[in-house]
């Protein structure tokens, strides 16, 4: 969802003519302390911010900053700004916010790909010393099979296909 917050009387129209453009749902907001409130209860992906109000109430501009959560904020000067000019802002910076959620998702997935590659090794390698643990008990030697094997799928489905030592 976007939020808008403009003091413009185009505001709403604003809003809803993002909202056809992105296909995101779209809200506008006449005020910083409302904005704020509606911040607060709700999710936004970009916060179209009217340069006017980080000129006339900067404290407040900045306290609206640390409620966005993880809104990739746009800074608009209506009075200026053409709708046109708007959308192609709010396109690309909802763009860019994407790339970058990707880009963190991918980085976050290879971390913990590799951070269990390391402990599924060290599994595997346990199992297979325990295994050739001379006299272990068929119940016990079943169960490690078990483990091993589960732990060469989990290997698997993480795309990992260094060879243990066997």
């Amino acid at each position: 969802m976007i939020l808008l917050i403009s003091p413009s009387e185009r505001a709403q129209e604003c809003a809803t003519a993002l909202q056809e453009a992105t296909g995101e749902a779209a809200q506008a907001c006449a005020s910083l302390r409302q904005a704020s409130i509606l911040l607060r209860a709700q999710e936004y992906s970009a916060v179209a911010l009217d340069q006017a109000f980080l000129d006339a109430e900067p404290d407040e501009s900045e306290m609206l900053l640390q409620h966005m959560g993880a809104a990739i904020p746009v800074y608009v000067n209506f009075a200026i700004s053409a709708l046109p000019r708007v959308i192609r802002e709010l396109r690309t910076a909802l763009y860019r916010r994407k790339r970058e959620v990707q880009a963190a998702r991918l980085v976050a997935e290879q971390s913990l790909r590799n951070e269990l590659k390391g402990n599924l090794t060290a599994m595997l390698l346990s199992c297979e010393m325990a295994l050739d643990t001379p006299d272990l008990p068929p119940v016990a030697v079943n169960r490690l099979r078990s483990v091993y094997e589960q732990a060469l799928q989990v290997r698997q489905k993480l795309g990992d296909e260094t060879p243990v030592a066997s």
